[in-house]
């Protein structure tokens, strides 16, 4: 089983950007699909983005299409959130896990490993 951390999380101002990561123990890693979720205060984890093992398929959710980007590099056994263009609605902690499941009404329970988290937090 791979464990994972995550990390790039900061403060930043409105319109800024941050790449986080997530960093596996193990070449596991190369094995399992992987999600992006974020949780902001007082509300669910919500999916954000996913992509597929060997990085040829992604998914996004509605409120970031278009200004994040997910990319992975097994060879490193990390994966990245890119994120652009953030408003204060980005505010969350953003969790990264595994899955070995597909498509994007996969929900928490469909992930089986998680990190600890990463606080992203966007100004006004």
């Amino acid at each position: 089983q791979v464990q994972l951390v995550e990390s790039g999380g900061g403060l930043v101002q409105a319109g800024a950007s941050l790449r986080l990561s997530c960093v596996a123990s193990n070449d596991l890693f190369g094995t399992y699909n992987l999600g992006w979720f974020h949780q902001a205060p007082g509300k669910e984890r919500k999916l954000v983005a996913l992509i597929s093992w060997n990085g040829d398929t992604t998914n996004y959710g509605d409120s970031v299409k278009g200004r994040f980007t997910v990319s992975r590099d097994n060879t490193k056994n990390a994966a990245y959130l890119q994120m652009t263009s953030l408003n204060p609605e980005d505010t969350a902690i953003y969790y990264c896990a595994t899955t070995r499941f597909t498509g994007w009404a996969l929900t928490v329970s469909d992930f089986d490993v998680w990190g600890q988290g990463t606080q992203v937090t966007v100004s006004s």
